[in-house]
């Protein structure tokens, strides 16, 4: 085997071993590892199912035992934020980012929760920190909250 193919076999090894950390590596806040906690699982399965008021009771549930958990707080204001109660969502989003101010989940559904109340240049400021946080290459949360921006703008609000 020649050298070269040695060191493209070894690269190749060496992605196989990273693929799974890789694939992972923005699904959600920014390098925090989602608790086992049952309530915390029990509203993530509610969001998933689009069912608002039982997220926002689970995730309640697990903020009692673990106030300082930033992902439980970002999922509480998502929640909050599909039923409409946007002063609840932003007090959410907001205590995600007290204990987390790079939580890139929470500044993205920060800035749309402005958008959806008017507010695009509050939206823009998310998006700036979210450029800051995923630079050089813009992550999900930026490209995500980018279109929310460009769509809104589009529509002449």
């Amino acid at each position: 085997m020649t050298q070269g193919r040695r060191f493209v076999s070894k690269l190749l090894v060496a992605l196989a071993l990273c693929a799974p950390t890789l694939a992972l590596a923005n699904m959600g806040a920014a390098g925090n590892d989602e608790p086992l906690d049952p309530a915390f699982a029990e509203g993530k399965a509610a969001i998933e199912a689009q069912d608002w008021s039982r997220a926002e009771k689970a995730m309640r549930n697990a903020l009692a035992k673990n106030p300082n958990n930033a992902d439980a707080h970002n999922w509480l204001g998502f929640s909050l934020r599909k039923q409409g109660r946007f002063d609840e969502a932003f007090a959410a989003y907001d205590a995600a980012l007290r204990l987390d101010p790079q939580h890139r989940s929470a500044l993205e559904y920060l800035g749309e929760a402005y958008l959806m109340t008017r507010q695009p240049a509050k939206a823009e400021e998310q998006l700036a920190k979210l450029a800051k946080l995923c630079s050089p290459i813009p992550c999900e949360e930026h490209k995500e909250l980018a279109r929310a921006i460009a769509k809104y703008k589009k529509s002449g609000q």
